[in-house]
């Protein structure tokens, strides 16, 4: 999304400290993202969480449920805002927890930009690009591309951004070539 500058997974919600998939305790698997406020409103952000998941399904684990970490009191408004109004359309109720947010812990590396590791021709590029891993989670250009190849996007805004990828030309067509088949 146009705004957006970088995605990460990792867990946030719970009491444990340093959890792993392995043993995540008593936190929330959950996404962190990074946006600029002159581009993208948060609140805009919210419609898009709530469009892209069913809030209305009771998570059976901590593990998996639907969660808003609000920072201050204005994004605490504003998600229970949201909320409200989701459960007024749908007309069901909505089991997504609006939490305070305390720490976020970033996961383990292989389940960063999880869509985009599955293709070994764009990873080689970004190996390329980035000699720490940690950089190449940090990477808006990783965080969009990985969106793209998990079928987010549309084909325009991908030619609009491709030349800033930092991709090679056969980078650059692989990428078009996989986000033309994912993308409606």
């Amino acid at each position: 999304m146009d705004g957006v500058i970088r995605t990460r997974v990792g867990y946030s919600g719970g009491k444990k400290e340093n959890p792993t998939y392995r043993s995540i305790g008593d936190h929330a698997e959950t996404i962190q993202i990074d946006y600029d406020p002159d581009r993208i409103s948060y609140k805009d952000l919210l419609l898009v969480f709530w469009q892209s998941h069913d809030p209305t399904y009771r998570s059976w684990s901590r593990q998996y449920m639907s969660a808003i970490f609000y920072h201050d009191d204005e994004q605490k408004r504003l998600a229970l805002e949201t909320r409200a109004f989701e459960e007024n359309q749908r007309n069901k109720k909505i089991h997504t927890e609006i939490v305070s947010f305390d720490r976020f812990y970033l996961a383990e590396d292989y389940h960063q930009k999880y869509e985009l590791r599955r293709h070994t021709g764009l990873m080689k590029e970004f190996k390329r690009m980035y000699s720490r891993d940690i950089d190449f989670v940090n990477s808006t250009a990783a965080a969009r591309i990985n969106g793209f190849v998990g079928g987010h996007g549309k084909g325009e805004d991908i030619r609009s951004i491709l030349k800033d990828l930092g991709l090679s030309p056969a980078g650059q067509e692989q990428l078009l070539a996989l986000s033309s088949r994912r993308i409606n």
